[in-house]
């Protein structure tokens, strides 16, 4: 006969597995909400010469946590790469085709602090609830700053927030290209949203219908599904007044790879609804874009499909992509310094070079370009093997079952799987990590790794304590007058 031994106080049971789980501390969501912060910051009237610094605070953020972070995490997948790319730009800064050591120097800066949240977020303890709160907050920043968008096209002149200044300074010219027309006749920015760049609420819209696809996954309550529903479709419908045909397409790809994942789990039920949802804020999307302004919206919808998706891409940006392959990276495999094209030249460029060869200024539309640009062939290889690992992480982790206590965490693996690659697709349209995007791309990979790590060792502990207390009551026949005690103490 056997029994607890926890019902016979003159027995000492074994000690119980202590359940060494730290409590998660919220830096990874008030990072987030400082980056959302600084963003807004730059919306203030009269910011002038402090919008340098709040721009460099939100990349500053992610050096600080680096160096002030203390713990030993799990080695990111991605960090071996990314600590490879130290030499590579240390070399580019003294490269003699350099603009200047400020220029290059704060241009090297920038890309480590893109890439720092592979190696402060593993030191934290970040469980699937971090990642929820993270994707909550990004979903509904984005999710607003979508609707503001919308409002902004609805109601011309109003809710604009002040253009920024290096859009403004290009001309006339250029700034009624970013203009459409509403069905009323006003011209009007494309929506910008909470940025100061028009067509920048692009960026909301896809957030909005990612996210918003992530909390239909995961949430069982109708309205919660009803409100992310709503938050999808406001994403579309400012997706397709911003006009920026790359993320329109990025946002498809998203949608895809979640699909696929499902596809791939065996999970019809969600795939079904998934698939039904998608349909109906695609379609509603584009009825309440048109009904705002239809011909601008229907021009440039059927760009998309006037020709071969190659053909399309190639005139708008393959051209791009065709010459930093075939002219750039022969001219200079390793690269020919930095500090040549984007914030960094716009703000420390014009300076004496730092050696024998003359400034020069380099026209970069897609990230290729700027990788081959600012350390060639060994920093676009490093970066790609980067992002490769980054995905195959959130790979293994959308398609593994869920662990232990952690039901959601193939969902939301499966959602960071998708913005990455529709980052991946975006590389070749927009120099995405060397913003504050690119960032955020790390920052959830990085977030969904410590995450998997902390689910699998919370569901090792699990498996022992329950190992434990399998064995905790002995065979009290074994023990020396064991079964004398149970009869007295029955009689009590």
């Amino acid at each position: 006969m056997s029994t607890h031994a926890s019902s016979f106080p003159w027995i000492s049971p074994p000690p119980p597995v202590e359940r060494a789980e730290a409590r998660p501390r919220p830096y990874v969501q008030g990072f987030v909400l400082f980056l959302l912060l600084c963003q807004v910051a730059l919306l203030t009237p009269g910011i002038g010469g402090a919008r340098m610094l709040v721009r460099a605070g939100a990349f500053g953020g992610s050096l600080v946590l680096l160096l002030l972070l203390r713990g030993r995490g799990a080695p990111h997948p991605s960090a071996l790469a990314a600590l490879l790319m130290v030499p590579v730009l240390a070399a580019a800064v003294f490269h003699p085709g350099t603009t200047n050591l400020v220029a290059g120097g704060a241009q090297a800066v920038l890309y480590l602090a893109v890439l720092a949240p592979i190696f402060w977020v593993p030191r934290l303890t970040v469980d699937e609830r971090t990642i929820r709160q993270v994707a909550f907050i990004l979903w509904g920043f984005h999710t607003m700053s979508a609707l503001l968008g919308v409002l902004q096209v609805y109601f011309p002149g109003q809710f604009q927030p002040p253009l920024s200044s290096i859009i403004a300074a290009k001309g006339p010219g250029y700034l009624n290209s970013l203009m459409i027309t509403t069905v009323s006749g006003a011209r009007v920015f494309r929506p910008m949203g909470l940025t100061d760049i028009p067509g920048g609420a692009s960026i909301s819209g896809l957030y909005a219908v990612l996210f918003g696809t992530g909390f239909f996954l995961t949430r069982r309550k109708p309205w919660m599904m009803a409100l992310a529903t709503g938050s999808m479709a406001v994403g579309m419908m400012v997706l397709y007044l911003s006009q920026v045909r790359a993320v329109l397409v990025m946002t498809g790809i998203a949608v895809l790879v979640v699909s696929a994942i499902l596809a791939w789990r065996g999970d019809a039920a969600r795939l079904l609804t998934l698939a039904g949802a998608v349909a109906l804020v695609a379609l509603g999307g584009y009825a309440a874009a048109m009904s705002l302004a239809g011909p601008s919206v229907s021009r440039r919808m059927a760009s998309l499909v006037r020709d071969r998706p190659g053909a399309v891409y190639y005139d708008n940006r393959g051209r791009f992509f065709e010459d930093a392959l075939l002219r750039q990276l022969p001219e200079a495999p390793f690269g020919a310094g930095l500090g040549h094209w984007g914030m960094m030249a716009s703000y420390f460029g014009g300076e004496q070079p730092t050696g024998p060869l003359p400034a020069k200024s380099y026209w970069v539309e897609i990230q290729w370009a700027g990788w081959i640009v600012d350390g060639g062939a060994p920093l676009v290889l490093l970066y790609l093997f980067a992002l490769v690992a980054a995905l195959w992480m959130a790979w293994k982790v959308a398609r593994s079952p869920p662990p232990r206590g952690s039901a959601e965490l193939p969902f939301w693996g499966a959602v960071v799987l998708a913005h990455g690659v529709g980052a991946l697709a975006l590389t070749f349209s927009y120099p995405i990590f060397l913003s504050q995007a690119g960032m955020e791309f790390w920052l959830l990979n990085a977030a969904l790794f410590a995450a998997a790590r902390h689910a699998r060792q919370r569901a090792r502990l699990l498996d022992a304590e329950e190992a434990a207390e399998a064995v905790e009551a002995p065979a009290f026949a074994e023990w020396p007058g064991a079964a004398e005690r149970m009869a007295e103490r029955s009689e009590r």
